[in-house]
């Protein structure tokens, strides 16, 4: 049981909800691998790091010598995922999703072990399905269940349309389950709908129901919207190593934490000790240096990327003029001299644009050269103008 229980607290770190966990101490007093399966539907070309918070806990059971398949949805993202949408999603084109699966392989095993990872394709069980085996598959749940999706009973209830393929998206998810026999799946805790079909299917198929583990979603680098390319708070794995750094850097002392709980590999003892060190005087930039560089290291090539990232991000900060503590503003989508304005860095918008034109302005350390620029909704960015004056602004839906 001491083994059990190490694993547990492993897989556990860092997570919303384990669904059973004595179904899940069963499984691993057997001793034997678990099949651990995550979904990711290749809507995008790139990974963020959103998305790396459950290809960690993947890792966290390859470390622990279970069997991780790591499932690209070819087939499902041909459906659209229709989980927390208030309207129809789109689906891609099969030429989309493949020229997307590649990109997506390539990025996974920056945090996996290959060769102890199956990577599979829902497209290989679904297109065997045919019609007829998707009506039987539709057979085993009903409307009204799926009415008890949230996204679903709100659209409903405000007469808004939901197109009858959207109701086979939890459906085909769950199958995925059957036919990769999975004791275990990860998913968002956006996804625990579609993540209990899993299991409710399994059952009608005659296999032991898996455990599902939810995971939060990652604040992005405003701190309140989840991590999303379309918000454009997002800091995607395969960006160059100075933008991660900086971007890691700009976000709050507060959600840094967050970010260590679920994105670093240090353990949960290394991260306690980095907080004590910040109730006995260090400056948090320091402890949050620590975050980037270790971020930077893993999708940039090992430790001298992210040695070479720092050295960067101080020498564009010219060393000592990062404050301890900076004001922290919160506004609508503006331009960057209103947003200087607003952030009291400037008495004017036409003082900020003639220190934007004099090389006075930097953002995320880099010079601003577009008076006409425009901060979208969802972004957050350290301003500095001059040597002295800086602000964390964030951009708010």
């Amino acid at each position: 049981m001491t083994n059990i229980e190490s694993q547990l607290a492993l897989i556990k770190r860092g997570a919303d909800e384990l669904l059973i966990e004595a179904d899940l101490v069963e499984k691993l007093k057997s001793g034997r691998p678990l099949r651990v399966k995550a979904g990711f539907d290749p809507t995008a070309p790139d990974l963020h790091l959103g998305h790396t918070v459950l290809i960690n806990k993947l890792r966290h059971f390859q470390e622990l010598g279970h069997h991780v398949m790591f499932l690209i949805g070819d087939f499902t993202g041909m459906i659209g995922d229709p989980t927390g949408k208030n309207a129809t999603r789109p689906p891609l084109s099969r030429e989309q999703i493949a020229e997307n699966a590649k990109t997506y392989q390539e990025q996974v095993f920056k945090i996996l072990d290959p060769a102890r990872t199956e990577i599979c394709f829902n497209s290989t069980w679904c297109d065997q399905l045919g019609s007829a085996g998707m009506i039987r598959l539709a057979s085993h749940h009903t409307v009204a269940r799926m009415l008890e999706r949230d996204d679903f009973s709100k659209r409903y209830g405000s007469n808004q349309p939901i197109a009858i393929h959207e109701f086979l998206y939890p459906l085909v998810q769950g199958y995925d389950s059957v036919a990769m026999k999975a004791d275990v799946e990860l998913g968002g805790t956006d996804q625990k709908f579609n993540l209990l079909m899993g299991r409710e299917l399994q059952k009608h198929y005659g296999q032991a129901p898996q455990c599902i583990l939810t995971m939060p979603l990652l604040e992005g680098l405003d701190g309140v919207n989840k991590m999303s390319k379309s918000m454009g708070n997002y800091i995607g794995i395969n960006e160059a190593p100075d933008d991660i750094f900086g971007k890691l850097m700009s976000v709050s002392d507060e959600l840094m934490w967050r970010y260590f709980e679920l994105l670093s590999f240090k353990s949960a003892a290394d991260i306690t000790s980095l907080k004590r060190q910040i109730d006995t005087g260090t400056n948090p930039r320091d402890i949050k240096f620590e975050l980037a560089k270790e971020i930077v290291s893993r999708f940039h090539g090992g430790s001298q990327a992210g040695e070479a990232a720092l050295l960067n991000f101080v020498a564009r900060f010219q060393r000592s003029e990062i404050p301890d503590d900076m004001p922290e503003v919160s506004m609508s989508a503006c331009s960057m001299p209103q947003a200087l304005k607003q952030a009291g860095l400037v008495a004017s918008t036409s003082e900020a644009i003639r220190m934007i034109d004099a090389g006075g302005v930097r953002a995320n350390g880099e010079k601003v050269s577009d008076k006409s620029l425009q901060l979208t909704a969802g972004s957050t960015l350290v301003l500095q103008v001059g040597k002295r004056k800086f602000a964390r602004v964030t951009i708010s839906a």
